[in-house]
């Protein structure tokens, strides 16, 4: 870019960061060099763009956009998300703000704003609408499901799987887990079974054919639907199952003798997790059992994400505490009887789904685009380590009316 400098700009990373568990190479072949030995990450910073848009929006989703973009390159993602957990960067007083800044604004050179990645996605209109939830949840499920496939389990069951009971492989953990949730159910044969959120209809077709019992999943996306119906098809299973483009919100009249939620509830939010819960014990036969399977944030203060995930990953994504949850079921008139927690397991799934993902990486960039594989690439390694952390944790809840 025209009169583009990186020296003012290194002087005072330099100056207002003297230690750096990172070390940066700039465009020009410059560099900041780390003053920690070990395991830091290297950043290189390929164009005054990658400064361009840390200015534009500054913090965590100026430099997701750079990164996204492939203004930013990395060399280990686990150290940055070591990093990004750990680091406390020293406070500046505004006067050394104003001054990396304008170094800032001088390594950009004389350059337009970029443009914002197209793998972004600004959430419009009022928070937890139905058409709002739908454009939030088809942002991240609407990607060719062969991209999925890479990195997910043969039965394409996109939530923790159990390893605790035994499994030491990927498939086996799922076939443990979606197994678990028919007998925590006490499913038996001509029953008829809710599967909210479900996917590509993994759970459906298991219980189905393990337990003879007549499966209605609901998703908001309909390529979803369109695999979970052809999956079934293969399976001989279509008779005993039914998949539906709906919000959970939109089902009236029916009642079901058991309710799966797996990995549903994050998408709900504080404002409508009564509702949620209100809506799904109506839909409850008497005498039927409930069982919600969600992440959960077990830090007490805000369930909002944050500005990247809440573009990239999971508009409107919020795990609640387990306490939020669990006081929304008992509003609804249900009593939880069991409760488990499955934090570890949920590390072990995401490793393996992090690093089938990095096995098959040149066919997912095919698939899904440059842009949209290095937010995957982050987003798992990230979301791993808030289960490692124990940031977040996973847990089953079973109850009955």
């Amino acid at each position: 870019m025209p009169l583009a400098r990186t020296g003012p700009f290194r002087e005072e990373l330099e100056r207002c960061f003297p230690d750096r568990p990172f070390a940066v190479e700039f465009w020009d072949g410059t560099k900041v060099d780390a003053t920690s030995a070990n395991g830091v990450p290297h950043f290189r910073v390929r164009s005054p763009r990658a400064v361009a848009h840390a200015l534009r929006a500054p913090g965590q989703l100026g430099v997701g956009r750079a990164y996204v973009s492939g203004e930013i390159e990395v060399d280990d993602m686990d150290a940055v998300i070591r990093l990004l957990d750990t680091w406390q960067p020293p406070p500046l007083p505004p006067a050394d703000r104003a001054r990396l800044a304008l170094a800032a604004v001088r390594a950009c050179g004389v350059t337009r704003p970029p443009a914002v990645p197209r793998a972004e996605l600004k959430p419009r209109g009022r928070r937890r609408t139905r058409a709002r939830d739908a454009r939030s949840v088809r942002h991240h499920y609407d990607l060719p499901p062969e991209f999925y496939a890479l990195f997910l389990d043969q039965s394409m069951t996109y939530s923790c799987g159990v390893f605790s009971r035994g499994a030491s492989t990927l498939e086996e953990a799922q076939e443990t887990k979606l197994e678990l949730v028919c007998t925590k159910l006490a499913l038996e044969p001509g029953q008829r079974v809710l599967d909210v959120g479900c996917g590509w209809g993994s759970f459906a077709r298991h219980a189905a054919a393990r337990h003879g019992v007549h499966v209605t999943g609901i998703t908001l996306s309909e390529p979803q639907a369109e695999l979970a119906r052809a999956r079934a098809a293969e399976a001989g299973l279509s008779e005993l199952t039914d998949f539906r483009v709906m919000d959970y919100r939109e089902i009236r009249d029916e009642r079901f003798d058991a309710i799966a939620s797996i990995g549903m509830v994050e998408h709900v939010g504080d404002e409508k997790i009564d509702l949620y819960a209100e809506r799904l014990s109506e839909l409850l036969a008497p005498g039927g059992r409930l069982l919600n399977h969600g992440i959960a944030r077990l830090d007490p203060g805000d369930v909002i994400g944050g500005p990247f995930s809440d573009r990239y990953v999971f508009p409107d994504g919020a795990p609640l505490q387990l306490s939020r949850v669990l006081a929304a079921i008992e509003r609804s008139g249900l009593e939880s009887v069991h409760i488990e927690g499955f934090r570890e397991d949920y590390v072990e799934t995401l490793r393996h789904w992090a690093r089938r993902l990095d096995e098959n990486i040149d066919e997912a960039r095919r698939l899904a685009g440059d842009e949209r594989v290095r937010v995957w690439r982050l987003y798992l390694r990230a979301a791993r380590n808030g289960f490692e952390t124990g940031f977040t944790s996973v847990y089953q809840v079973l109850c009955k009316n």
